[in-house]
């Protein structure tokens, strides 16, 4: 019996050891679950707000260029467009109406050193295997062979319609890819290799390049911000040559000769091509022009670049002349000043009404919002916000099916809306920094179902951890949001002294809130960027000078009108593109008083106050080695903000 009741004793303490073990295990698996989820949580966090502020700051800019673009518009007629008509008096390739639209691209020899793809028309598929290897490789195209690739690739533009009806048999799907921005290495990897996701199973499909069996529609957007615009151009303008029926290009808003000058693609084409490079942004400029506004597919669904509005009417953008309707839709929204490009120019020439510049305003501006109506996209500065109410009025009078837009970034690479009737598109992966988003395109069947592929080219993060990239991208929106305030660092200590009554450099979180969107304008939760962007006491106030405190100008400023430098920095990198148009010969160089009478007129564009003795002081100053000529590269390089912590 002893015996007996001693072992049940021991049994009874095993268990309640084993019971007691396997509490703590439960209790420590919690804890490391809510630490995981904490963690992952703030991740999350840090992420959404890091694309915030990317986004943010890139509809500012856009904004900014609203101000800027009758400026732009200005200098590219004076310094682009007149040389390169005196470089194109004669034709060898005229339209069959004999128009204006010349080249001499038969005058431009192709030296036996040339290494490139060599082209000959009408081409054929091979030599789009050969551009799309040359281009993997790193080589360019000879500006001959690009030169007369744009007058072929207009001439077939021109006799598309402004709306392209296409039909898909049940023979064959349609690829319809968004934004490219310049990104060859996701076009790359449409053509060749992304990873297919579906509820049930993901795996890598092979999209083909465009043929007849495989139409592909690209909705615009293809350059700019990315660095390789042009390869993007040529490979698609060559598909076009070969298959016109089966590859379809929509204009979006940044096929724009003046948003070109601002976001890169001007920068790239005179980098590239500099002997011809301004001959080619000139004929540039003609074939974005001849875009389609739209594409139709089986009747149901409609393809535009931004959106629409309650005012959209196909039949008049269908009417309309899209070839006159170019660069300056954005100060539609204004009227223009005596003096400027738009008042200046000839009557003779015939410009489209107000309406027909809404209407493509409309198309390739506006973005969908959750909230019933349709008002202005006052965050972009041009175009609509249009609720499903108006998306519903649209479909139903046209008796379509869904809405298929682009214009927008998206971390998945799409987005439904509007219970479905309204799909974001967007092509171009790691956007604003590698890992920030995949990229997708849409394969739709002839039931008009459509099927999302993502993908993501990742060079430098593939073995890099969650925490690692989110990390990474973190770093680098908050590097340009500081950037965006010590450029604007006068109107803000300006802001924040009103809330200063005592000048203790002290203000409250709110306050210190309150003083940064009224300034900047960027709708950015400032309370929770706070910790990252300027110091506390410990009553909690915030030391706003601290905002400041790790960032300076590169250059020496003590001579120079303080209002001058921050505009300087605000507008450096539009700056650098206003002198390399000017830059006659790409030597780098311009003389002291062309650069003072570009930066007076820039200044009266932009509305900022600057004397002029500060401005011809500045312009003796930085003619260094007085020989002249200011060397504007270096100049602009000294105004740049600089991390004191780097």
């Amino acid at each position: 019996m002893e015996h007996t009741v001693s072992t049940m004793g021991c049994n009874a303490s095993t268990d309640y050891s084993k019971s007691k073990y396997n509490d703590n295990a439960i209790k420590a698996a919690v804890l490391i679950q809510r630490w995981y989820r904490c963690k992952r949580a703030q991740l999350e966090i840090s992420r959404r707000y890091s694309l915030s502020i990317f986004q943010s700051i890139e509809y500012a800019d856009e904004q900014e260029q609203t101000q800027l673009s009758s400026f732009f518009a200005f200098m590219l007629e004076r310094y682009v467009h007149p040389d390169a008509a005196a470089h194109t008096a004669t034709s060898s390739c005229a339209s069959p109406d004999a128009d204006s639209y010349v080249t001499e691209y038969e005058k431009i020899d192709v030296p036996d050193s040339y290494r490139g793809p060599r082209l000959s028309f009408p081409l054929t598929l091979e030599h789009a295997h050969a551009l799309l290897n040359a281009f993997k490789n790193g080589q360019l195209l000879h500006a001959r062979y690009v030169l007369q690739l744009l007058c072929e690739a207009r001439r077939v533009l021109k006799e598309k319609p402004n709306i392209t009806h296409v039909s898909v048999s049940y023979s064959k799907e349609i690829t319809i890819c968004g934004d490219l921005h310049g990104n060859l290495d996701d076009l790359l990897l449409i053509f060749y290799k992304a990873i297919c996701k579906c509820p049930w199973f993901c795996f890598l499909l092979q999209n083909g390049l465009p043929s007849e069996k495989k139409p592909y529609v690209f909705n615009g957007d293809f350059v700019d911000r990315g660095k390789n615009s042009m390869e993007i151009l040529i490979i698609l303008f060559t598909f076009l040559l070969i298959y016109p029926n089966d590859l379809h290009l929509n204009r979006g808003n940044h096929e724009d000769y003046v948003l070109n000058l601002r976001y890169g693609f001007t920068g790239e084409v005179l980098k590239k091509y500099k002997v011809h490079g301004k001959v080619i942004l000139y004929h540039l400029r003609e074939v974005f022009s001849w875009l389609p506004l739209a594409t139709i597919i089986n009747n149901k669904v409609l393809i535009v670049h931004g959106g629409i509005s309650d005012t959209t009417d196909l039949a008049s953008l269908n009417l309309l002349e899209r070839n006159k309707v170019r660069a300056h839709t954005r100060k539609t929204q204004g009227t223009s000043s005596p003096g400027s490009p738009e008042s200046s120019r000839s009557s003779s020439h015939s410009e489209p009404t107000r309406k027909e510049w809404k209407q493509v305003l409309d198309i390739l501006w506006s973005d969908p919002k959750k909230q019933k109506g349709c008002f202005p996209n006052k965050r972009r500065g041009g175009g609509c916000y249009f609720g499903p109410d108006t998306t519903d009025q649209l479909l139903k009078r046209y008796n379509l099916k869904m809405l298929i837009r682009s214009h927008e970034f998206k971390r998945d690479g799409y987005d439904l809306t509007h219970d479905g009737k309204v799909i974001t598109i967007f092509s171009a992966s790691n956007y604003y920094e590698e890992g920030s988003n995949r990229g997708a395109y849409i394969r739709l069947n002839p039931d008009l179902i459509p099927h999302f592929v993502q993908y993501q080219v990742c060079k430098w993060t593939r073995k890099q951890r969650n925490w690692e990239r989110v990390k990474t991208i973190e770093q680098s929106a908050l590097q340009i949001l500081r950037e965006k305030i010590f450029a604007h660092k006068l109107t803000l200590v300006e802001t924040f002294a009103k809330y200063d009554c005592n000048s203790t450099g002290r203000i409250s979180v709110s306050e210190w809130a309150a003083a940064m969107e009224s300034v900047l304008q960027l709708q950015l939760p400032w309370r929770t960027l706070r910790p990252q962007l300027a110091k506390t006491d410990p009553d909690g106030k915030v030391d706003y000078m601290s905002s400041f405190c790790n960032m300076e100008i590169a250059h020496s400023t003590q001579e120079v009108q303080p209002a001058l430098v921050e505009t300087l920095c605000k507008y450096r990198r539009d700056l650098q593109m206003i002198f390399n148009i000017m830059d006659e010969d790409q030597s780098g160089l311009i003389s002291p008083e062309e650069f003072r009478k570009t930066w007076k007129t820039f200044n009266s564009h932009v509305g900022i106050q600057a004397h002029d003795a500060s401005i011809d002081k500045l312009a003796q100053s930085i003619d260094y080695n007085k020989d002249g000529h200011i060397d504007f590269g270096e100049f602009l390089e000294a105004f740049h903000v600089v991390h004191k912590l780097e």
